[in-house]
């Protein structure tokens, strides 16, 4: 006899409230309960432990993941440590984030812009408006950008230009970096900015991710330009880095 008798729906509904309510809250674990989590964990296991596959290349320099609870099944795995190694160059002058990502992670000494996190710290203003009198030597975004103009109402698809615009109005005179990372495939406007070259970069490159267990390659643009986000597999199937070096004005 099968077991699906004994199995009431709410049964299943009750069980999955207790584990919500038991289990740790960081996202890692819950995913583990979500969006076949347990085969990805499986398979991030054996990638990242018994194959040894820790490392990434790109922007010709070879970056080890960041696997924490929190990054182990996403794109962070892979953004922080490009960004953090740009960051650390940067130690001692003046720095600024769009978006509050990085203080999930890591602690360090820098400015956060974020338009709706209410946290300690935390500048509420918009990024297309922010003018504020100091001016920063790096400028660092990731995954935020996508949702400028797209999870907004009205929704504005030449917001984003504007954005990254205002953001090299920031950079001290004596010139800086921008670093930007952007998930392909979440906001469709965006998509097509920067298939049309309305949105350019000094630098950019391409990572595609390549397997359940978390892994990426560096990809051309032709590669990751048609992903889709969320599938095949869960958050980010390609993300574009691009940096804007800002020329010093004098």
């Amino acid at each position: 006899m099968s077991c699906r008798g004994y199995v009431r729906p709410n049964q299943i509904k009750r069980l999955k409230v207790f584990l919500n309510r038991r289990l740790p809250k960081s996202p890692g674990i819950r995913y583990v309960f979500r969006f076949n989590g347990f085969q990805s964990l499986l398979y991030f296991i054996y990638f990242r432990k018994v194959r040894r596959h820790n490392t990434v290349l790109a922007l010709g320099k070879i970056y080890r993941y960041f696997d924490t609870l929190k990054t182990w099944y996403n794109e962070r795995a892979i953004e922080i440590p490009i960004v953090m190694e740009l960051v650390r160059k940067y130690q001692g002058t003046n720095i600024l984030e769009i978006g509050n990502v990085l203080s999930n992670h890591v602690k360090f000494e820098h400015d956060i812009l974020d338009k709706y996190e209410i946290a300690r710290g935390i500048i509420n203003e918009d990024v297309v408006d922010y003018r504020p009198d100091k001016r920063y030597d790096l400028v660092v975004s990731i995954s935020t950008l996508e949702h400028v103009g797209w999870d907004e109402k009205p929704r504005d698809n030449m917001k984003i230009p504007r954005a990254i615009e205002n953001m090299k109005s920031l950079i001290t005179s004596r010139g800086g970096i921008i670093m930007i990372t952007l998930p392909l495939g979440y906001n469709s406007d965006l998509d097509k900015l920067l298939k049309d070259g309305i949105i350019r970069f000094s630098k950019q490159c391409h990572l595609l991710r390549i397997s359940k267990g978390n892994e990426w390659k560096e990809a051309s643009w032709e590669d990751v330009k048609g992903v889709k986000y969320n599938t095949p597999l869960p958050y980010a199937n390609g993300l574009l880095i691009g940096i804007i070096t800002v020329k010093p004005s004098n």
